[in-house]
């Protein structure tokens, strides 16, 4: 079936789900549908009501649930991720970022992949006390750690929750290198520990900047801080002795391409040693969802980014495929990629993540058989 014929069942896919929202009501967030989590046993078909809408329906609220864990390290054996362990403190992201990988996750809590994932969060306040717990095991060898690869661990929440802090905390004190993913100026709340791990070589810091353009970010990741807020980040991060990777991250064919070259010119000028970068990825849910934003956004724009995609990842949206799904194949894909290169090296930028210490490793409790 052609794009032409996708984009159609598109909209009548996304208004299927539990109640979205008139767009007076989604004001500040990123996903315009909110489509029923596949594994419900039940979908229904949502009816806007005219004089509802009028009446100015209250606005999407940000719902929190505490998740009791039993384990916080998650693993992966995925042949093209740079790290084999992983600590995410929340489910979910406040700030609805609508490219947003991790969007189909929210399906397996029963919520919908669209407005529930930015607003309905799930946190894991013992997330330090597991993993204290986790790095005391007899058979624990340490590698690097990697925060906030699914949901932003800076995202809002985390100024009141500190589960991010409180983890940190935990690493610091057992000398465990760490790399952190962000799209916030929060983390700079942290900077003491940061630092501190910096100067031991255990911590790398990535911040996600996908556009310069304030309002083209305003749009695809509502609830984030705006671009000068990272770059400012950036400075202080370096500025303190904090290594910094800029992931160009996604880049949006037809869209976001553009901005390449600036945003890595802009990212070194602000303290940035280090390149990361991944072209756009539609798993699940997330091709609907982004066409469905294109449409409400940039419908002039949306059938040219698609086809780009599509010749990126062999004629289709998505490409699940290790080697491929980050990057891309062909010609697009090949071009991108060479960009990247050559504004990198040209900038003198490092690529991809450094080498961390894993050996001044002590085991929580450690210090305590010297007395």
């Amino acid at each position: 079936m052609g794009h032409g014929r996708r984009g159609s069942t598109r909209e009548v896919a996304l208004r299927l789900g539990p109640s979205t929202p008139p767009e007076s009501a989604r004001r500040g967030r990123g996903a315009t549908a909110n489509p029923t989590s596949r594994f419900a046993a039940a979908r229904h078909e949502v009816f806007h009501d005219p004089d509802w809408e009028a009446d100015a329906p209250a606005p999407v609220r940000t719902q929190v649930t505490p998740e009791r864990s039993a384990r916080i390290i998650a693993r992966n054996t995925s042949p093209d991720i740079p790290f084999d362990r992983s600590v995410n403190p929340y489910r979910g992201c406040e700030h609805g970022c609508i490219y947003c990988y991790a969007r189909p996750t929210h399906a397996w809590l029963g919520l919908s992949p669209g407005l529930d994932f930015e607003s309905r969060i799930v946190t894991k306040p013992e997330a330090a006390r597991l993993l204290t717990r986790e790095l005391a095991a007899p058979g624990y060898r340490p590698e690097t750690i990697a925060l906030g690869t699914a949901t932003d661990p800076y995202q809002p929440l985390e100024r009141e929750h500190r589960i991010t802090r409180a983890v940190l905390e935990v690493l610091r004190e057992t000398r465990h290198p760490v790399s952190i993913t962000t799209k916030s100026d929060l983390i700079l709340r942290d900077l003491d520990i940061l630092a501190e791990m910096a100067a031991q070589n255990l911590i790398l810091v990535a911040l996600s900047l996908p556009t310069l353009d304030p309002d083209l970010a305003r749009r695809l990741d509502p609830r984030a801080p705006r671009p000068d807020k990272r770059l400012a980040a950036m400075r202080a991060l370096s500025a303190a002795g904090v290594p910094v990777m800029v992931n160009v991250s996604p880049i949006i064919p037809g869209l976001t391409d553009p901005e390449i070259e600036t945003i890595l010119a802009r990212a070194r000028e602000n303290g940035a040693s280090r390149i990361g970068h991944a072209l756009l990825r539609l798993p699940g849910e997330v091709a609907d969802l982004v066409a469905d934003w294109f449409s409400a956004h940039y419908p002039e724009r949306k059938d040219r980014t698609f086809g780009l995609l599509a010749q990126a990842r062999g004629g289709r949206e998505n490409d699940p495929r290790f080697g491929h799904r980050f990057r891309g194949e062909g010609a697009y894909a090949a071009m991108i990629g060479q960009r990247v290169r050559l504004a990198g090296t040209r900038l003198g930028f490092a690529f991809g993540r450094m080498a961390l210490d894993r050996d001044a490793f002590r085991k929580p409790g450690a210090q305590l058989a010297l007395f």
